[in-house]
C-alpha cells in the first residue's frame, strides 16, 4: 500500500495524485534494465502517485512499439499493494522508427488502430486517458480529433486529452468533442515557459494541465542554473532539492496543474512526490515567477 497520502487533483472524472510519473525514461535511450524500471514504478506507487504517463512511441528499437506501456502493465500486475486507483494516461500519433528520430501520423485510421494496440499493451478493457500526442501538419486537425470522438463513443477510451497544442487547438477540440477534452499535456518547466498561455487557458476551462519535462527534460533535470538559479537558491535555503522547488512552483501556478516528472530511479521519483506537500511562501513564489 502507498506509504504516503498525496494531495489530489482532478482529471475529468478521476481523482489523481498532484504529482504523476512520466515513465518515458524507462524505455528510451539510457533506459534501465526491466527490474529497475519496475522498481521505479513501484516506488512511485509506494509514494502515493496514482497517475502514470506513457505513450506507444516510448521505446528504443524498431519493432518494440508499446514497450513502455507493457512495462507499466507488468509493474501494476506485480505490485503488492492496491493499484486499483491508478490512472494510466497514454498517447498516440507520434512514432519512433527505431533510428532515434520522431515522426507523426495523426490520421484517423492510425489513431484508432494505435489506441486498440495500446489497449492490448496495457491489458485493459478501456484506456483511462488517451491523448493525441502531437498535431500532424499533413492531416486536418479536425480529422485527428474526430478519431478521439470515435474512440470515446465506442468505449475504447474513457477520457480524451491533447498534447503539444495551442490555445486555439484546445478550443477547436473542445468544440468537436462537445466539451469532453479533460487534459492538455505541453512542455513546461522553469526554463521553458512558452505554454503559460495554455496553462492559464486550461485553468479557466477547468482542464488538467500536465507539464511534461517539468524539470527541463532528460539531461537537464540535474541542474537548474543560469537564469533559473533562484530555484537552487531557494532549495539551499530550505534544505531540499531544486527539483522539489521547481515542481512545487508549478503546482502553485494553478489548481489544474499536475506535473509528470520523468524518472529512471526510485530515489528521484520519491523526491519528486514530496513536492506535492512542499509549500512555497508568497515571497518565494514572487522570486520564482520573476
Amino acid at each position: 500500500m502507498p506509504t504516503d497520502t498525496l494531495p489530489t487533483r482532478i482529471i475529468g472524472s478521476r481523482t489523481v495524485s498532484a504529482i504523476g510519473l512520466g515513465a518515458m525514461p524507462l524505455s528510451i535511450e539510457g533506459r534501465p534494465d526491466e527490474p529497475r524500471g519496475i522498481a521505479t514504478i513501484h516506488a512511485a506507487l509506494d509514494a502515493g502517485i496514482t497517475l502514470i504517463d506513457t505513450a506507444d512511441a516510448y521505446h528504443l528499437f524498431e519493432g518494440e512499439v508499446g514497450h513502455n506501456e507493457r512495462l507499466i502493465a507488468e509493474a501494476l500486475a506485480t505490485y503488492e499493494g492496491d493499484a486499483s486507483q491508478v490512472l494510466v494516461a497514454t498517447k498516440g500519433g507520434h512514432l519512433r522508427p527505431g533510428d532515434g528520430s520522431w515522426t507523426q501520423d495523426g490520421s484517423a485510421g492510425h489513431l484508432i488502430a494505435a489506441a486498440e494496440a495500446s489497449r492490448a499493451a496495457l491489458g485493459v478493457e478501456s484506456i483511462g486517458l488517451y491523448q493525441f500526442h502531437r498535431p500532424d501538419p499533413h492531416v486536418q486537425y479536425a480529422d485527428s480529433i474526430n478519431a478521439l470522438k470515435h474512440l470515446l463513443d465506442d468505449g475504447t477510451i474513457l477520457m480524451a486529452g491533447l498534447s503539444n497544442v495551442t490555445v486555439e487547438q484546445i478550443d477547436q477540440a473542445m468544440a468537436l468533442l462537445d466539451g469532453r477534452v479533460v487534459s492538455v499535456q505541453n512542455r513546461f518547466s522553469p526554463g521553458w515557459r512558452d505554454s503559460m498561455d495554455e496553462l492559464r487557458h486550461c485553468a479557466d476551462l477547468g482542464i488538467a494541465f500536465l507539464p511534461y519535462s517539468p524539470l527541463g527534460g532528460i539531461g537537464a533535470a540535474a541542474g537548474l542554473g543560469g537564469e533559473n538559479a533562484v530555484f537552487q537558491q531557494i532549495a539551499d535555503e530550505r534544505s531540499v532539492s531544486p527539483q522539489r522547488v521547481a515542481l512545487a512552483w508549478e503546482l502553485a501556478l494553478a489548481p489544474v496543474v499536475i506535473p509528470i516528472p520523468g524518472s529512471s530511479r526510485p530515489e528521484t521519483i520519491e523526491d519528486s512526490a514530496k513536492a506535492a506537500t512542499f509549500e512555497l511562501s508568497e515571497e518565494e513564489m514572487a522570486r520564482l515567477n520573476g
